[in-house]
């Protein structure tokens, strides 16, 4: 079994866009959160090999921002793994709700999320239409709508 390494990224510390970027469409779209989340890699001895980011929506709710894993460790597990670690960070930040957002062409993604405790909480019309200056496609539709979730957290 490999050994990971999750830790919290200094604040003077190089910004990982290349992992960012695997799940968010560019850098201006990361810049809009990424300096008022807390960023989060796993490792193993060679490399980083997945990112999380977290924002404090409010005293009550840890938003997931950005989670990303390369491609040779996807469909590993390691997913479930940041889901639990993001879990653990907000009840021990005594957080009443994680909360996440993705896109309505993101099938995949929507199913991940759920899998994890994840509940469809609402929707964001045109969000990425207004978000962003040109067209994003994904599953070979038009994303248009963000799909809010939520994970209740219990002691």
């Amino acid at each position: 079994m490999e050994n990971f390494t999750f830790n919290l990224l200094h604040s003077d510390s190089e910004i990982p866009y290349h992992l960012l970027l695997l799940a968010d469409e560019t850098k201006e779209a990361i810049n809009q959160y990424i300096f008022k989340s807390d960023i989060y890699l796993l490792h193993n001895d060679i490399e980083n090999i997945a990112v999380m980011a977290l924002y404090k929506k409010s005293n009550s709710e840890l938003e997931i921002k950005n989670v990303a894993v390369i491609e040779s460790y996807r469909s590993k597990g390691i997913g479930g793994i940041l889901m639990d670690k993001a879990k653990e960070i907000a009840k021990e930040n005594h957080y009443k709700t994680l909360t996440v957002g993705t896109s309505d062409t993101g099938f995949q993604q929507i199913r991940f999320y759920e899998k994890n405790g994840f509940t469809k909480n609402g929707i964001l019309k045109d969000f990425f239409i207004k978000n962003y200056p040109v067209p994003i496609y994904e599953n070979g539709l038009q994303m248009k709508d963000m799909i809010l979730l939520v994970h209740h957290l219990t002691k």
